[in-house]
């Protein structure tokens, strides 16, 4: 089989079906491109997960009374609530956090940002964070904690930051929803576009086909160059849409995230991970292209 013949074929095939060619490669590569934000939302989900299993935690804040007079949970009544709550089964670990460690912290976390001049010095309340067991960081965990400290004087409100990350968790688990399902309404397009493409192929060359065939070329020998025609769309396709994601990681995502992903509220999207998801684009824009045109060529055209 001499490659020189496939290739020449090929570039009468693309260059032939020219506008085509290019509807195939852009719907491909938004197709692609969505799969790949999808993958990447996996990523970031997987992530912050991961960044928030070691920090999330109990939050039971004090009342402004207590919070201004104790600076150290010394006085008896701070004391008091941390006993109960070391005594808790299931806790690892009890963590006072007073007035001004909260302010830092809360500068911290809205630096930059509109939010961050909202707080002063004082306004924030004291709290003790309870850190749980890793087998009970969940709603039984949580209710255990506002049992113990249930009526107590001195609290103000009990708070399971679980709660509240599980709210940016569903935000992104949404997002990478939407993203496949419209990668999957693009990648229905693009596999009827494919095979059409194949079909006008095969039929604006069906002359040269015919007198290949007459001189003992075989039937996969005729069928090869619209295979590889596909392909080609497919790749240059998952080419592009991971040049995309490249540029929207800089120009688009890496703004958007800016002010979370500078506090460690949001991983960033690293190009690593884009670099990790386009080989996996190229395979499926690859697999899929391959696939559709062998269908097609054998459901649909007699070569």
């Amino acid at each position: 089989m001499r490659a020189d013949v496939v290739v020449r074929e090929v570039a009468t095939g693309l260059r032939r079906n020219l506008t085509m060619t290019v509807a195939m490669l852009l719907t491909t590569a938004i197709s692609l491109g969505l799969v790949g934000t999808g993958l990447l939302a996996v990523r970031v989900i997987d992530r912050t997960e991961e960044l928030y299993s070691a920090r999330v935690e109990v939050q039971v804040a004090l009342t402004s009374d207590l919070s201004a007079r104790d600076t150290d949970c010394s006085q008896p009544a701070c004391a008091a609530l941390h006993q109960r709550l070391a005594a808790v089964p299931g806790v690892e670990a009890v963590r006072f956090v007073n007035q001004q460690q909260a302010y830092e912290r809360y500068k911290e976390l809205f630096a930059g940002q509109a939010l961050a001049d909202l707080a002063e010095p004082g306004t924030l309340p004291a709290s003790l964070r309870v850190k749980l067991r890793e087998d009970l960081q969940g709603p039984a965990g949580a209710a255990a904690v506002r049992a113990a400290v249930d009526g107590q004087v001195g609290v103000r409100t009990v708070v399971d930051q679980r709660e509240t990350v599980g709210t940016l968790f569903d935000f992104l688990a949404g997002v990478r929803n939407v993203t496949f399902a419209l990668a999957l309404t693009q990648a229905v397009a693009a596999v009827l576009l494919i095979s059409n493409a194949v079909q006008v192929s095969a039929f604006t060359r069906r002359t040269e086909v015919g007198v290949m065939r007459l001189v003992g070329a075989t039937r996969w020998f005729t069928q090869l160059p619209f295979l590889v025609e596909a392909v080609v769309t497919g790749v240059a396709g998952a080419l592009l849409a991971s040049v995309a994601l490249v540029v929207a990681k800089f120009l688009l995502v890496d703004d958007l995230l800016a002010g979370n992903v500078g506090t460690s509220v949001v991983p960033p999207v690293q190009l690593a991970d884009v670099l990790w998801v386009a080989p996996i684009l190229v395979l499926l824009g690859a697999g899929v292209a391959a696939l559709t045109g062998y269908v097609t060529l054998r459901l649909y055209v007699r070569l």
